[in-house]
Protein backbone atom coordinates (compact mmCIF):
# COMPACT_ATOMS: atom_id res chain seq x y z
CA UNK A 1 0.00 0.00 0.00
CA UNK A 2 1.52 3.35 -1.08
CA UNK A 3 0.38 5.16 2.07
CA UNK A 4 2.75 2.97 4.08
CA UNK A 5 5.89 3.67 2.07
CA UNK A 6 8.67 5.08 4.23
CA UNK A 7 7.00 4.32 7.56
CA UNK A 8 8.76 2.38 10.27
CA UNK A 9 7.56 -1.16 11.06
CA UNK A 10 5.94 0.06 14.31
CA UNK A 11 4.19 2.96 12.61
CA UNK A 12 2.91 0.62 9.90
CA UNK A 13 1.39 -1.69 12.50
CA UNK A 14 -0.23 1.24 14.32
CA UNK A 15 -1.69 2.66 11.11
CA UNK A 16 -2.98 -0.76 10.08
CA UNK A 17 -4.70 -1.19 13.44
CA UNK A 18 -6.35 2.24 13.18
CA UNK A 19 -7.64 1.50 9.68
CA UNK A 20 -9.03 -1.85 10.75
CA UNK A 21 -10.79 -0.34 13.76
CA UNK A 22 -12.26 2.39 11.58
CA UNK A 23 -13.64 -0.23 9.20
CA UNK A 24 -12.17 1.59 6.20
CA UNK A 25 -9.44 -0.82 5.20
CA UNK A 26 -10.16 -2.54 1.91
CA UNK A 27 -7.77 -5.35 1.01
CA UNK A 28 -5.51 -4.51 -1.91
CA UNK A 29 -5.87 -6.86 -4.86
CA UNK A 30 -2.68 -8.73 -5.68
CA UNK A 31 -3.73 -9.22 -9.31
CA UNK A 32 -5.88 -7.41 -11.82
CA UNK A 33 -7.77 -7.98 -15.06
CA UNK A 34 -6.33 -5.42 -17.44
CA UNK A 35 -8.88 -5.90 -20.22
CA UNK A 36 -11.77 -8.10 -21.36
CA UNK A 37 -12.21 -8.69 -25.08
CA UNK A 38 -14.70 -10.59 -27.23
CA UNK A 39 -13.94 -12.06 -30.62
CA UNK A 40 -16.69 -13.47 -32.83
CA UNK A 41 -16.34 -15.82 -35.79
CA UNK A 42 -18.88 -17.93 -37.65
CA UNK A 43 -18.13 -20.96 -35.47
CA UNK A 44 -17.42 -19.52 -32.03
CA UNK A 45 -17.33 -16.61 -29.61
CA UNK A 46 -14.04 -16.10 -27.78
CA UNK A 47 -13.77 -14.27 -24.44
CA UNK A 48 -10.24 -13.15 -23.51
CA UNK A 49 -9.15 -11.78 -20.13
CA UNK A 50 -5.79 -9.98 -20.08
CA UNK A 51 -4.18 -10.73 -16.69
CA UNK A 52 -1.12 -9.70 -14.73
CA UNK A 53 -0.08 -13.30 -14.17
CA UNK A 54 -1.26 -16.88 -14.50
CA UNK A 55 -4.28 -17.72 -12.32
CA UNK A 56 -6.32 -20.80 -11.47
CA UNK A 57 -9.89 -20.84 -12.76
CA UNK A 58 -12.98 -23.02 -12.65
CA UNK A 59 -15.75 -23.03 -15.28
CA UNK A 60 -19.26 -24.44 -15.01
CA UNK A 61 -22.67 -24.01 -16.64
CA UNK A 62 -25.96 -22.97 -15.04
CA UNK A 63 -29.49 -22.97 -16.40
CA UNK A 64 -32.65 -20.90 -15.83
CA UNK A 65 -31.27 -18.67 -17.38
CA UNK A 66 -28.39 -20.20 -19.34
CA UNK A 67 -25.09 -18.93 -17.99
CA UNK A 68 -21.39 -19.75 -18.16
CA UNK A 69 -19.67 -18.99 -14.84
CA UNK A 70 -15.92 -18.53 -14.44
CA UNK A 71 -14.58 -18.49 -10.86
CA UNK A 72 -11.19 -16.86 -10.28
CA UNK A 73 -9.09 -15.65 -7.35
CA UNK A 74 -9.73 -12.14 -6.00
CA UNK A 75 -9.00 -9.73 -8.85
CA UNK A 76 -9.34 -6.04 -9.54
CA UNK A 77 -11.62 -5.63 -12.57
CA UNK A 78 -11.72 -2.89 -15.21
CA UNK A 79 -14.50 -0.31 -15.03
CA UNK A 80 -15.12 -0.55 -18.77
CA UNK A 81 -17.97 -2.90 -19.72
CA UNK A 82 -17.26 -4.73 -23.02
CA UNK A 83 -20.07 -4.79 -25.58
CA UNK A 84 -21.76 -8.19 -25.86
CA UNK A 85 -21.77 -9.95 -29.23
CA UNK A 86 -21.88 -13.37 -30.82
CA UNK A 87 -23.20 -16.00 -28.41
CA UNK A 88 -22.87 -13.63 -25.44
CA UNK A 89 -25.94 -11.69 -24.32
CA UNK A 90 -24.31 -9.96 -21.33
CA UNK A 91 -21.15 -10.04 -19.21
CA UNK A 92 -20.92 -9.30 -15.46
CA UNK A 93 -17.85 -9.45 -13.27
CA UNK A 94 -16.58 -8.50 -9.83
CA UNK A 95 -15.85 -9.72 -6.33
CA UNK A 96 -18.03 -12.71 -5.33
CA UNK A 97 -16.69 -13.77 -1.91
CA UNK A 98 -13.83 -12.58 0.28
CA UNK A 99 -11.33 -14.69 -1.68
CA UNK A 100 -13.07 -15.27 -5.01
CA UNK A 101 -13.95 -13.22 -8.12
CA UNK A 102 -16.54 -14.25 -10.67
CA UNK A 103 -17.26 -13.67 -14.35
CA UNK A 104 -20.84 -14.47 -15.36
CA UNK A 105 -21.59 -14.86 -19.08
CA UNK A 106 -25.26 -14.78 -20.06
CA UNK A 107 -25.64 -16.89 -23.20
CA UNK A 108 -28.09 -16.14 -26.02
CA UNK A 109 -28.89 -19.85 -26.29
CA UNK A 110 -27.51 -23.27 -25.37
CA UNK A 111 -23.71 -23.19 -25.58
CA UNK A 112 -20.78 -25.34 -24.59
CA UNK A 113 -17.24 -24.45 -23.59
CA UNK A 114 -15.22 -25.77 -26.51
CA UNK A 115 -11.89 -24.73 -24.96
CA UNK A 116 -10.63 -22.86 -21.91
CA UNK A 117 -6.93 -22.27 -21.31
CA UNK A 118 -4.22 -19.86 -20.11
CA UNK A 119 -1.77 -18.35 -22.57
CA UNK A 120 1.65 -17.14 -21.39
CA UNK A 121 2.89 -13.65 -22.33
CA UNK A 122 4.03 -13.30 -25.94
CA UNK A 123 4.36 -10.63 -28.65
CA UNK A 124 3.85 -7.87 -26.11
CA UNK A 125 0.63 -9.39 -24.76
CA UNK A 126 0.23 -10.35 -21.07
CA UNK A 127 -1.06 -13.60 -19.57
CA UNK A 128 -4.46 -14.37 -21.08
CA UNK A 129 -7.38 -16.54 -20.05
CA UNK A 130 -9.23 -17.72 -23.14
CA UNK A 131 -12.77 -19.17 -23.12
CA UNK A 132 -14.22 -20.40 -26.43
CA UNK A 133 -18.00 -20.85 -26.65
CA UNK A 134 -19.77 -22.70 -29.44
CA UNK A 135 -23.43 -23.48 -30.12
CA UNK A 136 -24.97 -26.70 -28.87
CA UNK A 137 -28.49 -28.05 -28.36
CA UNK A 138 -30.70 -27.83 -25.28
CA UNK A 139 -30.24 -31.49 -24.37
CA UNK A 140 -26.43 -31.30 -24.44
CA UNK A 141 -26.50 -28.07 -22.43
CA UNK A 142 -28.76 -29.64 -19.75
CA UNK A 143 -26.52 -32.72 -19.57
CA UNK A 144 -23.44 -30.55 -19.00
CA UNK A 145 -25.23 -28.57 -16.26
CA UNK A 146 -26.05 -31.87 -14.53
CA UNK A 147 -22.42 -33.05 -14.83
CA UNK A 148 -21.10 -29.76 -13.40
CA UNK A 149 -23.50 -29.98 -10.45
CA UNK A 150 -22.50 -33.57 -9.76
CA UNK A 151 -18.81 -32.60 -9.80
CA UNK A 152 -19.47 -29.78 -7.32
CA UNK A 153 -21.45 -32.12 -5.05
CA UNK A 154 -18.61 -34.62 -4.88
CA UNK A 155 -16.06 -31.85 -4.22
CA UNK A 156 -18.25 -30.33 -1.56
CA UNK A 157 -18.56 -33.52 0.55
CA UNK A 158 -21.21 -32.09 2.91
CA UNK A 159 -23.57 -29.17 2.63
CA UNK A 160 -24.47 -27.46 5.94
CA UNK A 161 -28.16 -27.71 6.80
CA UNK A 162 -30.21 -24.49 6.70
CA UNK A 163 -30.31 -22.70 10.02
CA UNK A 164 -33.57 -23.38 11.87
CA UNK A 165 -35.63 -20.39 12.89
CA UNK A 166 -35.10 -19.48 16.53
CA UNK A 167 -36.63 -16.50 18.35
CA UNK A 168 -34.35 -13.56 19.10
CA UNK A 169 -32.76 -13.72 22.58
CA UNK A 170 -34.02 -11.34 25.26
CA UNK A 171 -32.04 -8.11 25.49
CA UNK A 172 -30.20 -6.67 28.42
CA UNK A 173 -31.94 -3.71 30.06
CA UNK A 174 -31.08 -0.31 28.52
CA UNK A 175 -29.12 -1.85 25.63
CA UNK A 176 -28.72 0.28 22.51
CA UNK A 177 -31.01 -0.54 19.57
CA UNK A 178 -29.22 -2.45 16.81
CA UNK A 179 -29.59 -1.24 13.22
CA UNK A 180 -28.34 -3.24 10.21
CA UNK A 181 -27.83 -1.23 7.01
CA UNK A 182 -27.76 -3.08 3.71
CA UNK A 183 -26.12 -1.51 0.65
CA UNK A 184 -27.88 -3.23 -2.25
CA UNK A 185 -26.02 -5.26 -4.89
CA UNK A 186 -22.19 -5.27 -5.05
CA UNK A 187 -19.27 -7.12 -6.58
CA UNK A 188 -20.32 -9.23 -9.54
CA UNK A 189 -23.85 -7.74 -9.36
CA UNK A 190 -23.73 -4.03 -10.35
CA UNK A 191 -27.47 -3.44 -10.00
CA UNK A 192 -29.12 -0.66 -12.02
CA UNK A 193 -26.96 1.39 -14.38
CA UNK A 194 -27.19 5.11 -15.08
CA UNK A 195 -25.28 7.32 -17.49
CA UNK A 196 -22.42 7.72 -14.99
CA UNK A 197 -23.34 5.68 -11.92
CA UNK A 198 -23.72 2.06 -10.90
CA UNK A 199 -26.28 1.21 -8.26
CA UNK A 200 -23.80 -0.81 -6.19
CA UNK A 201 -21.56 2.26 -5.76
CA UNK A 202 -24.42 4.69 -5.07
CA UNK A 203 -25.92 2.45 -2.38
CA UNK A 204 -22.58 1.89 -0.65
CA UNK A 205 -21.78 5.62 -0.54
CA UNK A 206 -25.20 6.45 0.93
CA UNK A 207 -25.10 3.57 3.42
CA UNK A 208 -21.72 4.71 4.73
CA UNK A 209 -23.07 8.25 5.22
CA UNK A 210 -26.17 6.98 7.02
CA UNK A 211 -24.04 4.72 9.26
CA UNK A 212 -21.76 7.66 10.08
CA UNK A 213 -24.69 9.87 11.14
CA UNK A 214 -26.42 7.14 13.15
CA UNK A 215 -23.20 6.33 15.04
CA UNK A 216 -22.60 10.02 15.71
CA UNK A 217 -25.81 10.15 17.79
CA UNK A 218 -24.32 7.66 20.24
CA UNK A 219 -27.76 6.02 20.55
CA UNK A 220 -27.37 2.98 18.29
CA UNK A 221 -25.20 0.02 17.39
CA UNK A 222 -24.86 0.02 13.61
CA UNK A 223 -23.71 -2.81 11.36
CA UNK A 224 -23.34 -2.98 7.57
CA UNK A 225 -24.00 -6.09 5.48
CA UNK A 226 -21.13 -4.92 3.27
CA UNK A 227 -18.61 -2.09 3.53
CA UNK A 228 -16.84 -2.68 0.23
CA UNK A 229 -17.53 -3.77 -3.34
CA UNK A 230 -18.37 -7.42 -2.70
CA UNK A 231 -21.38 -9.58 -3.51
CA UNK A 232 -23.57 -10.75 -0.60
CA UNK A 233 -26.37 -13.27 -1.34
CA UNK A 234 -29.88 -12.11 -0.44
CA UNK A 235 -30.37 -14.88 2.10
CA UNK A 236 -27.08 -13.97 3.80
CA UNK A 237 -28.15 -10.32 4.13
CA UNK A 238 -31.21 -11.48 6.07
CA UNK A 239 -29.02 -13.79 8.17
CA UNK A 240 -26.67 -10.91 9.04
CA UNK A 241 -29.60 -8.93 10.43
CA UNK A 242 -30.73 -11.86 12.58
CA UNK A 243 -27.17 -12.71 13.66
CA UNK A 244 -26.76 -9.20 15.11
CA UNK A 245 -30.19 -9.44 16.78
CA UNK A 246 -31.25 -6.37 14.78
CA UNK A 247 -34.09 -4.11 15.84
CA UNK A 248 -34.31 -2.51 12.40
CA UNK A 249 -33.07 -3.50 8.92
CA UNK A 250 -32.77 -0.84 6.18
CA UNK A 251 -31.88 -1.97 2.65
CA UNK A 252 -30.70 0.83 0.34
CA UNK A 253 -31.21 0.70 -3.44
CA UNK A 254 -31.57 2.91 -6.53
CA UNK A 255 -33.96 2.12 -9.36
CA UNK A 256 -33.91 2.22 -13.18
CA UNK A 257 -36.87 2.41 -15.52
CA UNK A 258 -37.47 2.89 -19.25
CA UNK A 259 -39.46 6.09 -18.65
CA UNK A 260 -36.61 8.53 -18.04
CA UNK A 261 -38.89 11.30 -16.73
CA UNK A 262 -39.84 9.23 -13.65
CA UNK A 263 -37.98 10.30 -10.52
CA UNK A 264 -38.19 10.36 -6.74
CA UNK A 265 -37.53 8.30 -3.61
CA UNK A 266 -39.83 5.44 -2.54
CA UNK A 267 -39.94 2.98 0.33
CA UNK A 268 -41.16 -0.62 0.37
CA UNK A 269 -42.32 -2.99 3.07
CA UNK A 270 -42.99 -6.71 2.76
CA UNK A 271 -46.18 -8.13 1.31
CA UNK A 272 -46.72 -11.15 -0.92
CA UNK A 273 -49.44 -9.10 -2.62
CA UNK A 274 -47.78 -6.18 -4.40
CA UNK A 275 -49.40 -2.75 -4.10
CA UNK A 276 -49.17 -2.21 -7.86
CA UNK A 277 -47.63 -3.60 -11.05
CA UNK A 278 -44.55 -1.39 -10.73
CA UNK A 279 -43.87 -2.65 -7.20
CA UNK A 280 -44.27 -6.27 -8.34
CA UNK A 281 -41.89 -5.71 -11.27
CA UNK A 282 -39.30 -4.05 -9.03
CA UNK A 283 -39.44 -6.87 -6.47
CA UNK A 284 -39.04 -9.44 -9.26
CA UNK A 285 -35.99 -7.56 -10.58
CA UNK A 286 -34.36 -7.16 -7.16
CA UNK A 287 -35.02 -10.81 -6.31
CA UNK A 288 -32.94 -11.80 -9.37
CA UNK A 289 -29.75 -10.62 -7.64
CA UNK A 290 -28.58 -14.14 -6.77
CA UNK A 291 -29.20 -15.32 -10.34
CA UNK A 292 -27.22 -12.37 -11.71
CA UNK A 293 -24.29 -13.34 -9.48
CA UNK A 294 -24.31 -16.91 -10.82
CA UNK A 295 -25.67 -18.74 -7.79
CA UNK A 296 -26.78 -22.30 -8.48
CA UNK A 297 -30.12 -23.23 -6.92
CA UNK A 298 -30.23 -26.67 -8.56
CA UNK A 299 -29.23 -28.66 -5.47
CA UNK A 300 -31.15 -26.64 -2.90
CA UNK A 301 -34.65 -27.31 -1.62
CA UNK A 302 -37.17 -24.90 -3.12
CA UNK A 303 -37.75 -23.17 0.20
CA UNK A 304 -34.04 -22.35 0.45
CA UNK A 305 -33.66 -21.31 -3.17
CA UNK A 306 -36.67 -19.02 -3.22
CA UNK A 307 -36.62 -17.90 0.41
CA UNK A 308 -40.40 -17.91 0.29
CA UNK A 309 -41.13 -19.30 3.76
CA UNK A 310 -43.37 -16.56 5.08
CA UNK A 311 -42.56 -16.53 8.78
CA UNK A 312 -42.97 -12.79 9.09
CA UNK A 313 -44.91 -11.99 12.24
CA UNK A 314 -47.85 -9.58 12.06
CA UNK A 315 -46.33 -7.19 14.60
CA UNK A 316 -43.02 -7.10 12.71
CA UNK A 317 -44.81 -6.14 9.51
CA UNK A 318 -46.82 -3.47 11.33
CA UNK A 319 -43.63 -1.95 12.77
CA UNK A 320 -42.03 -1.96 9.31
CA UNK A 321 -44.99 0.06 8.03
CA UNK A 322 -44.68 2.43 11.01
CA UNK A 323 -41.04 3.16 10.16
CA UNK A 324 -41.87 3.55 6.45
CA UNK A 325 -44.48 6.20 7.29
CA UNK A 326 -41.94 8.10 9.41
CA UNK A 327 -39.46 8.06 6.52
CA UNK A 328 -42.06 9.48 4.13
CA UNK A 329 -42.94 12.28 6.59
CA UNK A 330 -39.33 13.23 7.31
CA UNK A 331 -38.03 12.95 3.73
CA UNK A 332 -40.75 15.25 2.38
CA UNK A 333 -39.12 18.57 1.50
CA UNK A 334 -35.62 17.03 1.66
CA UNK A 335 -35.83 15.19 -1.67
CA UNK A 336 -38.28 14.45 -4.47
CA UNK A 337 -40.70 11.64 -3.53
CA UNK A 338 -42.30 9.19 -5.94
CA UNK A 339 -46.09 9.28 -6.12
CA UNK A 340 -47.57 6.78 -3.60
CA UNK A 341 -44.19 6.81 -1.86
CA UNK A 342 -44.88 3.85 0.45
CA UNK A 343 -45.45 0.62 -1.50
CA UNK A 344 -45.61 -3.12 -0.82
CA UNK A 345 -43.99 -6.11 -2.55
CA UNK A 346 -42.40 -9.50 -1.88
CA UNK A 347 -38.73 -8.57 -1.57
CA UNK A 348 -36.65 -11.53 -0.35
CA UNK A 349 -34.26 -9.26 1.50
CA UNK A 350 -37.11 -8.08 3.78
CA UNK A 351 -38.04 -11.57 4.97
CA UNK A 352 -36.38 -11.70 8.38
CA UNK A 353 -39.33 -12.94 10.44
CA UNK A 354 -38.68 -10.92 13.58
CA UNK A 355 -36.82 -7.82 12.32
CA UNK A 356 -38.77 -4.74 11.14
CA UNK A 357 -37.41 -4.22 7.62
CA UNK A 358 -37.75 -1.69 4.80
CA UNK A 359 -36.24 -1.27 1.35
CA UNK A 360 -35.58 2.32 0.25
CA UNK A 361 -35.19 3.22 -3.42
CA UNK A 362 -33.26 6.50 -3.25
CA UNK A 363 -34.22 7.55 -6.77
CA UNK A 364 -33.86 6.61 -10.44
CA UNK A 365 -30.46 6.32 -12.09
CA UNK A 366 -32.26 6.59 -15.43
CA UNK A 367 -33.39 10.13 -14.58
CA UNK A 368 -30.66 12.76 -15.03
CA UNK A 369 -31.76 14.91 -12.09
CA UNK A 370 -32.01 11.94 -9.71
CA UNK A 371 -28.69 10.49 -10.87
CA UNK A 372 -26.93 13.81 -10.36
CA UNK A 373 -28.17 14.20 -6.79
CA UNK A 374 -27.47 10.55 -5.95
CA UNK A 375 -23.82 11.28 -6.76
CA UNK A 376 -23.75 14.44 -4.59
CA UNK A 377 -22.34 14.30 -1.04
CA UNK A 378 -24.50 17.20 0.20
CA UNK A 379 -27.69 15.42 -0.94
CA UNK A 380 -26.57 12.21 0.78
CA UNK A 381 -25.99 14.10 4.05
CA UNK A 382 -29.40 15.80 3.89
CA UNK A 383 -31.40 12.64 3.12
CA UNK A 384 -29.42 10.52 5.58
CA UNK A 385 -30.29 13.15 8.21
CA UNK A 386 -34.00 12.64 7.43
CA UNK A 387 -33.58 8.90 7.93
CA UNK A 388 -31.79 9.43 11.26
CA UNK A 389 -34.74 11.56 12.39
CA UNK A 390 -37.06 8.72 11.34
CA UNK A 391 -35.00 6.18 13.29
CA UNK A 392 -35.14 8.40 16.38
CA UNK A 393 -38.92 8.65 16.12
CA UNK A 394 -39.25 4.90 15.56
CA UNK A 395 -37.36 3.95 18.71
CA UNK A 396 -39.24 6.49 20.83
CA UNK A 397 -42.40 4.50 20.14
CA UNK A 398 -43.78 2.49 23.07
CA UNK A 399 -44.71 -0.37 20.70
CA UNK A 400 -41.09 -0.64 19.52
CA UNK A 401 -39.81 -0.48 23.10
CA UNK A 402 -42.18 -3.32 24.06
CA UNK A 403 -40.98 -5.47 21.16
CA UNK A 404 -37.36 -5.01 22.24
CA UNK A 405 -37.97 -6.36 25.76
Amino acid sequence: MTIMNGLSAIMKRLLLAVLLLAGTLVPAFAESVKDIRLGVSEERTRIVLDLQSKVDFDIFLLDRPRRVVVDLPSLEWPSKQPAASGLVQKLRFGQFTADKSRLVIDAKGPVKVAKSFMLPPSSGLPHRLVVDLVKTDSKAFAEQVAKDRAAKRSAQKARPAPEPFTPKPRRQANSKPVIVLDAGHGGVDPGALGRKAREKSVTLAFTRELAKQLRATGKYKVYLTRNRDIYIPLRQRVSIARKHNADLFISIHADAIKRKNVRGMSIYTLSETASDKEAAALAKKENQSDIIAGIDFGDQPAEVANILIDLAQRETKNLSVKFANLVVDNARGKTRLLDRTHRFAGFRVLKAPDVPSVLIELGFLTNRSDEQQLLTASWRRKVAGALVKSVDGFFRSSRVAALRQ
